[in-house]
């Protein structure tokens, strides 16, 4: 199938075998992980599965987060795994667990050279902070966790057209669509202007089916509803 999207679609996950099979969908291009995913997965060992990762995709972006929670030990982690290929993003949380702005951090690592994925976003104010201190001419991530936001009932229309302008008035600042609920959300989140956004590997899979008509989907309902009744032998008579 050809890639209808103009938006980057990364798949979002930590088994490298799930990794492979939503490159050679078509609709991938680049690859994102975090702490919980890389927990789901049973992942024992972060630097052998990142560099195992970054040897099997070396020509796609990928995101590995740090660990530590304090901006110190974060720098050392994100200095270590920018070592690990050109392709790596260091995704650095936009605040630490005591609620305190990792700015000051995101404007020295950028200064680096370090290329960045500011994540865990949900406000502009969070969205400013991390552009203003991304140094110029540099490449980075803005992941705004929409599907989040949706969970707790917050309408973030409004939320997604201000970190697009937030992140135009600094060429390199991508914005990154996060947390993905369906496939509904590309279709969004290109419409909104997202430069990228994360699917789960589950979700990828449902890509297979687009073009499916409405009538299509009542079609194959009720049949998975049949199957599901002769499997179960019930009977109302």
């Amino acid at each position: 199938m050809t890639n209808p999207f103009k938006i980057a679609i990364y798949s979002d996950g930590a088994q490298l075998e799930k990794m492979k099979a939503s490159l050679t969908t078509g609709f991938v291009s680049g690859f994102t992980t975090n702490p919980s995913l890389m927990k789901a997965a049973g992942i024992t060992d972060y630097w052998a599965f990142a560099k195992e990762a970054v040897a099997t995709f070396p020509d796609s972006p990928l995101s590995f987060e740090v660990f530590a929670d304090d901006s110190a030990t974060m720098k050392k982690e994100a200095l270590k795994l920018t070592e690990l290929g050109e392709n790596v993003f260091v995704k650095i949380p936009v605040l630490n667990t005591a609620g305190e702005s990792s700015g000051p951090l995101i404007k020295e690592l950028s200064e680096a050279g370090v290329q960045l994925n500011i994540t865990a976003i949900t406000t502009t104010a969070q969205v400013k902070d991390a552009v203003e201190n991304f140094a110029a001419n540099t490449t980075n991530l803005v992941s705004i966790f929409v599907g989040r936001l949706n969970d707790v009932g917050i309408d973030t229309t409004a939320f997604v057209k201000e970190s697009r302008k937030l992140c135009d008035t600094k060429p390199g600042s991508l914005l990154l669509w996060a947390s993905t609920r369906e496939v509904w959300n590309i279709f969004e989140a290109e419409k909104q202007d997202c430069d990228i956004i994360t699917v789960p590997p589950g979700i990828i899979d449902k890509l297979a089916k687009l073009g499916t008509t409405a009538e299509e989907v009542a079609l194959d309902t009720v049949k998975t509803f049949q199957k599901d009744i002769d499997d179960l032998g019930f009977s109302i008579l």
